[in-house]
């Protein structure tokens, strides 16, 4: 903010911002391969009604104006250069996917707008050097898959495993920080690696292409439609190994409703958010401003859906950065805020915190593993970080 002669503070303002309202663009697969991700934008959408609702930020209202891409990055693409060069919006928050946000990665740092939080871990948007619009929220798909490795490696030494991977930056990350993860050992422990396209129907084959190399392990490293159905392939065919999902489908409603919560027991995967379903945290002060949260705004979603909570973590995250700016809503502003970060979400596994830094556009980088027992997830073991791993 600048000084004005009478010593007054200023206003100071770009595109998207006014005394009255700040428009937040959003770019979210309400439709098409993965369209259960869409509910991410519909709960960030019922968070900022309540935001709007107990007087906006600063005494400004947020107009979030969200847009489906179908997943599809030349729509992507089309839905970016909307949201900028007409609808003018402040910022472009928790667009979701890593194919489609690529798409859109060199124009939002060429028209240096915000690409805030998107809703996708590759490890190319910690990379303020180069892309100093761009920034990431939850842990990286590398760092993931790497305590994936240290967890076989510290509890199934030995062990043999196969991957089922997407074949596109999401799925490459994952495979890049399991074979970091796993280093020497990788080549002999690997049974399979077997890739598919999200343009494919189904899964199927390549789910029984791994199971004939015989893995001790599978890794699911697919997105909730596929992972679904590899679920049920692994029921049809009795192969029970010993089945680690990524966490880009540990969503209950989303995937494990969907496979069958009879082919789903057993399932690990690793989150760094709190069970809310646990009845220890019956009393807990960030579980109960969830339940009423989504009580009040947003009836209609699942509380079981991990989904709704990811979608409420970007939420309160882009409320801090935006409090934060004061008014001084420029997106030069915006970055310096989101740069500089140190706060907990009461969501959050304690000793869990949300921190970025000029150098590290990396909000959450913790985990802590969990099985999947009856219809919930059961946290289990140390907090995990990824940055710590021996």
């Amino acid at each position: 903010m600048s000084t004005n002669s009478l010593g007054q503070t200023s206003k100071r303002y770009d595109p998207g911002a006014s005394d009255t309202e700040i428009k937040v663009g959003n770019i979210m697969p309400y439709s098409g391969p993965a369209s259960a991700y869409g509910i991410f934008g519909r709960t960030e959408t019922a968070y900022i009604r309540k935001i709007n609702a107990e007087g906006g930020i600063n005494g400004r209202k947020i107009n979030f104006i969200s847009y489906d891409d179908g997943y599809c990055p030349p729509k992507t693409v089309e839905q970016a250069r909307k949201l900028v060069e007409s609808d003018e919006v402040l910022l472009i928050f928790s667009s979701l996917g890593t194919p489609t946000n690529t798409a859109i990665h060199q124009y939002m740092n060429s028209r240096k707008v915000p690409q805030m939080f998107v809703a996708t871990r590759a490890s190319k948007w910690n990379d303020p050097k180069r892309y100093p619009w761009t920034i990431g929220f939850g842990v990286s798909y590398e760092s993931e898959a790497r305590i994936y490795a240290a967890y076989i490696l510290n509890n199934y030494p030995g062990k043999t495993i196969g991957v089922l991977y997407q074949y596109d930056d999401l799925g490459k990350d994952y495979l890049k920080g399991l074979h970091e993860g796993l280093g020497d050992k990788a080549g002999s422990l690997i049974t399979a690696e077997v890739s598919y396209d999200v343009t494919n129907p189904t899964v199927e084959p390549q789910v029984v292409r791994i199971k004939d190399t015989h893995p001790d392990i599978f890794i699911n490293i697919s997105t909730p439609k596929f992972a679904a159905q590899a679920i049920r392939k692994m029921a049809e065919l009795n192969w029970k190994p010993v089945h680690i999902l990524a966490s880009v489908s540990n969503s209950i409603g989303a995937v494990l409703q969907v496979a069958g919560y009879e082919n789903s027991q057993g399932l690990l995967s690793a989150s760094p958010q709190k069970d809310v379903d646990d009845p220890e945290l019956r009393d807990d002060p960030g579980v109960q401003e969830w339940r009423i949260f989504m009580t009040k705004w947003y009836p209609d979603g699942d509380q079981n859906d991990g989904f709704t909570r990811n979608g409420c973590l970007l939420a309160k995250a882009l409320e801090r950065v935006l409090r934060q700016c004061g008014d001084d809503l420029t997106r030069e502003n915006v970055m310096r805020q989101a740069s500089n970060l140190d706060f907990e979400i009461g969501l959050l596994l304690p000793g869990i915190r949300v921190t970025t830094s000029p150098n590290d556009f990396a909000p959450i980088k913790q985990l802590q593993m969990m099985r999947f027992i009856g219809r919930r997830w059961e946290r289990f073991g140390p907090i995990l970080d990824s940055e710590k791993l021996t």
